[in-house]
């Protein structure tokens, strides 16, 4: 949701005008507000969330620019990714 009510900014400011604008600002105000909700309604270990949040939300990015903006996937970015996934399976698969 969050990658989403972001991707609606982005149309607001480079790629509509008018009352598609304000539809697109709306949309992703509200797509954020209900990802904050959502996100902040269980009692989770906050650190261990956003720790694992960011590899979702890379994901997430990733697609939605590829899909969305038709932005390719470069192989800095692959590689950066493949270490932010790996943070995020140290994060949840370790046992302390």
């Amino acid at each position: 949701m969050e990658v989403l009510g972001d991707s609606c900014f982005q149309s607001a400011i480079y790629r509509s005008s008018g009352a598609g604008r304000i539809g697109w600002f709306a949309l992703g105000a509200s797509l954020l507000a209900l990802y904050g909700l959502l996100v902040n309604l269980p009692q989770w270990d906050f650190g261990k969330l956003l720790g694992v949040y960011v590899v979702f939300f890379f994901v997430a990015a990733q697609v939605i620019a590829k899909v969305r903006f038709n932005q390719p996937v470069t192989l800095p970015v692959r590689v950066g990714g493949a270490l932010i996934v790996a943070g995020g399976l140290v994060m949840s698969l370790w046992k302390s």
